[in-house]
């Protein structure tokens, strides 16, 4: 082998090692950012893509930095201190606050889970027509007993998984044939419409891409990766490194990314085809893929359907167990997913209870089918509050240490902070003059 050879097979080599690494640290943040294409946020893009055409595809181009930059924040945040986003928000905010962002999430949350099981039921019913109300009752008990019995590591190992059902909305749209040239000139062309419909649609979309839940579970879980790792004490997990950090934000850009597309793909898939043949009165999902079937064919409609249970399945147990995070932090219990449900009981129950309650909601015909957009659009006005404190924290020295946020970062969460304070606001003012 010749010299030259020898060195050509050297980067080679390094690209594979570095290949290996990245996707082995893809854990917490490619599973929150799969996680945040719920089948809320599913039928949120749908709305917005059928009944705004491509002119929101430009948020998405945004979103993902603010993203990244919000979720990493949230991971430093918790590296640093070794405790979970709320109970670093109890420390540090008056009590009141505190609670009452608790409380916001927690309520957001379990309205959320209600919606989101009946949109896996509902999208279950047009695959296997069995009495939505047993779709419901099943996917529901289903996901409670795993949550109950299943370790820390195996859940995190089938999470991992069921975020390549999100690969389902990527071909439904190539499937389509959209028309690509026209799409990514809107996907880089910013655009505002000044009425209450577009601006709601808009807080909707900006609600269930950058969502609460999404925050305090993105901190909780690399908690619990640092528990599995052995740091089982609050002084042990204090701090961090270079490499922690490093790593932490290679796998959190690479869900945010993911999200992202997949949220692009949603909204060309249902412009290109509802928007674009008139139908702008898709309020969920489940329409969105029953009136994609004549006209895109059963493939497509089939594949849209799928996704929604997949992201369903791996939705709901996220949205569950932030809530139990966020009580847990906040009012100073036991926690972790790591822990029996015996050594845990509290923890467990606020799981238990945000299921029970979403179960309850539909079969009490709890309209939860609006609840899917109007989930997101709930998520868009609690985000505001909690997403300035995040920042404030992220960039305080006495809370960070070297580990501050950068100012780059800090423009990038103040201007999430403005974007979507501006858009509720601007919401709320159109729906008062009725326009």
């Amino acid at each position: 082998m010749t010299a030259k050879s020898k060195a050509s097979r050297k980067p080679s080599l390094s690209v594979v090692a570095r290949c290996a690494h990245f996707f082995q640290i893809l854990g917490p943040g490619f599973v929150t950012g799969a996680a945040d294409d719920d089948p809320s946020g599913i039928s949120t893009y749908s709305v917005a893509g059928a009944s705004t055409g491509y002119s929101m595809l430009w948020l998405t181009l945004i979103s993902t930095p603010m993203m990244a930059v919000v979720q990493g924040m949230c991971a430093r945040i918790s590296m640093v201190s070794g405790e979970g986003l709320a109970a670093v928000m109890r420390k540090h905010l008056p009590l009141v606050v505190a609670y009452g962002l608790a409380s916001l999430v927690i309520i957001a949350n379990t309205f959320n889970v209600g919606a989101d099981i009946a949109g896996m039921a509902a999208a279950a019913h047009l695959v296997l027509p069995l009495p939505v109300d047993a779709w419901v009752f099943f996917f529901g008990v289903a996901l409670l007993v795993a949550q109950g019995f299943l370790s820390y590591s195996t859940i995190a190992r089938i999470f991992k998984w069921l975020a390549l059902a999100l690969i389902a909305y990527i071909i439904t749209a190539l499937i389509v044939h959209p028309p690509w040239p026209h799409v990514l000139l809107q996907f880089i062309t910013p655009q505002i419409h000044l009425n209450a419909t577009w601006l709601s649609t808009m807080v909707g979309v900006l609600g269930t891409t950058i969502t609460p839940y999404l925050f305090f579970w993105q901190a909780s879980m690399m908690v619990e990766e640092d528990k599995k790792s052995g740091n089982t004490t609050l002084a042990s997990r204090r701090g961090s490194d270079q490499p922690a950090i490093r790593d932490a934000h290679a796998d959190i850009n690479a869900g945010m990314i993911f999200s992202n597309i997949v949220a692009f793909f949603i909204i060309v898939t249902t412009a290109s085809t509802l928007g674009a043949a008139g139908k702008h009165d898709i309020a969920t999902a489940q329409q969105a893929a029953e009136a994609l079937r004549p006209l895109a064919g059963n493939f497509a409609s089939l594949l849209f359907t799928l996704g929604m249970v997949g992201t369903g399945i791996l939705a709901v147990p996220v949205l569950a167990a932030s809530s139990a995070y966020v009580a847990a932090g906040t009012f100073k219990f036991r926690e972790g997913l790591n822990e029996q449900p015996r050594r845990a009981p509290i923890f467990y129950g606020v799981i238990a209870a945000g299921i029970v309650i979403g179960i309850m909601m539909d079969l009490l015909r709890i309209d939860p089918i609006k609840a899917l957009f109007w989930c997101a659009v709930l998520n868009g006005i609690a985000a505001v509050p909690i997403l300035a404190v995040i920042v404030r924290l992220a960039s305080d020295r006495k809370v960070m240490g070297q580990w501050r946020s950068s100012v780059l970062a800090k423009a990038w969460g103040w201007s999430t902070v403005a974007l979507m304070g501006i858009a509720v606001l601007g919401m709320f003012y159109f729906m008062a003059k009725g326009t």
